[in-house]
């Protein structure tokens, strides 16, 4: 029998019980590093705000590790609302913190908190915390065990000899949340080394009890020492370095916001590449490193022009230009939009227009400064160019002459680099119009569909052709109709990427549902090998007027969801209601090319979903599709709408 499903199955987590059910969603679980660096990260961004020179972390014998900082302290008075101690609620409430309002006279300008969600999180997935707050010449202690108060707050006055400020932090990680207990010593020395570049005259200390070891780091020189001790070989070029940020009067960006960066350019080993964005490691890069690359790009393509250094039927692209450059960069984002809580990829769209904007005239004046070094650059740039196209011209001549014609409505790009080339297949020819004039057209190719594609699932291989649209797909992507268990020939694909572009309403839904449907039961090995994506384009756009130090935007949701949440981010800002304009977009034929561009198809700022089948095999997921597209299927439809219809937000 079912299990009963009524009001009083309904449950509501409390507290921090959301992070014990689900510590995946907050933070890392294969080992308890990212809790620490939660606490470090607290510690660097007072050092960011110019109250702390010191931070110490020690791995004590008994397994708890300790976080010291000589910044200010967490204040530890009652909350003036919520009636309890700030203390309390840093460490045992979600969505609480210091750095909410930032650029309004917050406790910090920039910082990598975002959530009030960090410490919180460590405080869940700990057996025990203690926290004290050096503060006003009193020392505030609290305890904590499994997320909830073991210790009540003590305040008492500072000793003679003992005046200090600062925070000092203590957790005992819980081994049950993590796959391992262990910190990776040598993960954890790179976090604090990395803290150390960044905060120039800040000492960063590790001390390990049990094997009696101390490791200090204190950078002066910071991002040029770094990344001079990293490089794996030696460079062909001096290292080029800068930094720029907004000023007061600065139009488009937060007084201060900007990057700090240093290149270098190597013919040998693999290129280091890191990545900050207020003092929080980006492992997996975003926007600020597509912003550096971008003006990196420009810059070397101006220069090679200016002086007619590209050999006729060589096509410059980006990845030339940054083959063989290692870089560390340091951006400092007012309001950095992170993907996930663990912070790895900053999405943040104006930062590749910020950091691109600061590192391109920069660049322009130091090689047109030195021109040897700058016809240097476009030798290294022009080789790997060559490079590329050879080995494109190579996958060309494997193809054979039997090529289909191509669709005459196709507007296909000009590279015929596979790994890079994108197809959109585009809902209706009104889309396909902007997103022929928004495409990057080197890469880029725009396949229009007309109308709603035919339903596939029960449609026998011979008769696919039949149908225009499907017969356009097949021959522009340049792989034949097959089986799950067919051997099948990828060596004519001519598009790395494609992506199915529809509208963001039901109807564009749907489409994606016949087109997705189609590709299961037709083309199986192009979602095997990862070539399916689709795009997400938004449904509104909200026009937000200047707030405080940030200027008037455009900002886009994908959803309902995403709308209010951009909604009551714009009250917390101190809009007020009805300042702001909300439009919903019908289609994507009303979208300009500019804006299909920004939200839709530019790779550094777009949101592009793989198509994956996950843990499901292929059998397992068919049967499902069949009931939801199969034609004698409408009692087994009808019973998953019984069964799941209360889940889906209707769209009318």
């Amino acid at each position: 029998m079912p299990l009963e499903y009524s009001e009083g199955t309904i449950r509501v987590l409390k507290g921090l019980e959301p992070v014990r059910q689900r510590p995946g969603m907050y933070t890392r679980t294969d080992h308890p590093l990212h809790v620490l660096q939660e606490v470090i990260d607290n510690a660097a961004d007072e050092a960011l705000a110019g109250f702390g020179k010191k931070i110490r972390v020690t791995l004590h014998a008994d397994g708890s590790v300790s976080v010291e900082d000589d910044g200010r302290g967490i204040p530890h008075g009652l909350h003036p609302q919520e009636g309890v101690p700030v203390l309390e609620l840093v460490f045992a409430r979600l969505h609480a913190g210091g750095k909410f309002d930032k650029g309004q006279g917050g406790a910090y300008s920039f910082s990598g908190g975002l959530h009030g969600v960090g410490v919180s999180v460590t405080n869940a997935l700990s057996k025990r915390l203690e926290v004290a707050s050096y503060r006003d010449a009193r020392v505030a202690s609290m305890a904590f065990a499994g997320g909830e108060v073991a210790q009540a707050l003590s305040v008492r006055e500072q000793q003679e000899g003992e005046r200090r400020h600062g925070t000092t932090v203590r957790l005992w990680p819980d081994a049950k949340y993590f796959e391992s207990p262990q910190i990776p010593l040598a993960e954890l020395a790179h976090v604090l080394r990395s803290k150390a570049v960044l905060l120039p005259g800040v000492t960063v200390q590790l001390i390990d009890e049990k094997k009696k070891d101390t490791q200090t780091w204190l950078y002066k020189g910071g991002l040029r020492d770094y990344l001079e001790q990293s490089l794996p070989a030696e460079p062909v070029l001096p290292l080029f370095e800068g930094e720029g940020y907004a000023g007061a009067d600065d139009d488009h960006f937060a007084e201060g916001e900007g990057a700090q960066w240093v290149l270098a350019f190597t013919e040998e080993g693999h290129p280091v590449r890191e990545s900050f964005v207020n003092l929080i490691a980006t492992t997996a890069g975003g926007t600020h490193d597509s912003g550096l690359r971008d003006g990196l790009f420009q810059a070397v393509k101006g220069f090679i022009e200016l002086h007619a250094l590209l050999p006729k039927g060589v096509k410059l692209m980006p990845e030339d230009v940054f083959a063989r450059a290692s870089y560390v960069l340091s951006a400092k984002v007012l309001d950095p939009q992170f993907q996930g809580q663990i912070k790895e990829r900053l999405n943040s769209r104006d930062a590749l227009r910020l950091v691109s904007n600061f590192v391109r005239p920069a660049l322009e004046l130091w090689l047109n400064a030195n021109v040897e070094y700058g016809k240097r650059l476009a030798e290294l740039a022009i080789k790997a160019a060559q490079t590329r196209q050879r080995a494109g011209q190579k996958v060309e001549k494997r193809k054979g002459s039997g090529v289909a014609v191509l669709p005459g409505k196709l507007t296909d790009c000009e590279s015929r680099d596979t790994a890079l080339n994108e197809v959109f297949l585009v809902e209706g020819d009104s889309a396909g119009g902007s997103a022929k004039m928004g495409r990057d057209k080197e890469t880029q190719a725009i396949l229009p569909l007309r109308g709603k594609v035919l339903n596939t699932w029960e449609v026998e291989r011979d008769r696919l052709f039949a149908n225009t649209e499907i017969h356009d797909i097949s021959v522009a992507i340049g792989v034949d109709p097959h089986g799950p268990q067919d051997e099948v020939d990828l060596s004519n694909l001519r598009y790395g990427k494609v992506c199915i572009l529809s509208d963001a309403d039901v109807d564009g839904a749907h489409i994606q549902v016949l087109l997705l449907t189609l590709f299961f039961r037709h083309f199986p090995r192009l979602i095997e090998t990862g070539h399916i994506y689709v795009a997400r384009p938004p449904l509104y756009r909200v026009d937000a007027p200047a707030r405080g130090k940030k200027p008037a935007a455009k900002l886009y949701a994908l959803d309902e969801a995403e709308l209010s949440s951009i909604l009551d981010k714009l009250r917390k800002d101190g809009v007020a209601e009805g300042k702001w304009a909300v439009s919903r977009f019908k289609g994507l034929g009303e979208m300009n090319a500019e804006q299909l561009w920004e939200t839709t198809l530019n790779p550094d700022t777009r949101r592009l979903l793989p198509v994956q089948l996950g843990g499901f095999d292929f059998a397992a997921t068919a049967a499902e599709i069949t009931k939801l597209m199969g034609k004698g299927e409408a009692a087994a439809r009808r019973e998953l709408m019984e069964l799941h219809g209360d889940a889906v937000e209707v769209d009318v």
